[in-house]
């Protein structure tokens, strides 16, 4: 529970510090070109952040894939078929976050779909790693 609050802070924290970034570029008293380019390179700074923790769900989530397949084979019955639906689960996630790693690139991802993506991602990374404890 505290990793997940510190998540959300650390989100918030993120966002918080943007806002106050750009309101400060806005009320500068710096030329529309200087300013226009301020933004850009924040824009792609923060387009390479997001790539990378998208990479980095990715990764995660294959690992932890590979992980749960060799495990399977020590489970029988309904535990097998546990962490096969969370397997199955973790496979989406991970091939939604590598289209949205694509989006990304081309500048086609919304925030929204981000969000929810790094959610779910991010929930079957717990699961998984919760199940293979056990």
């Amino acid at each position: 529970m505290a990793k997940k609050t510190f998540k959300i802070l650390a989100i918030g924290a993120a966002v918080a510090g943007a806002a106050g970034y750009i309101t400060g570029i806005l009320t500068a008293p710096k030329s529309g070109k200087e300013t226009r380019e301020e933004l850009k390179n924040t824009a792609e700074s923060s387009k390479s952040e997001v790539e990378k923790q998208l990479k980095h769900l990715h990764a995660e989530l294959g690992k932890l894939v590979d992980e749960a397949k060799d495990k399977s084979e020590d489970f029988s019955g309904k535990t097998q078929k546990e962490l096969s639906k969370l397997v199955e689960a973790a496979k989406d996630s991970k091939s939604k976050v590598s289209d949205l790693i694509a989006a990304a690139k081309d500048g086609d991802a919304n925030d929204k779909d981000l969000k929810r993506a790094i959610n779910d991602a991010r929930h079957s990374i717990d699961h998984i790693k919760d199940f293979l404890k056990k």
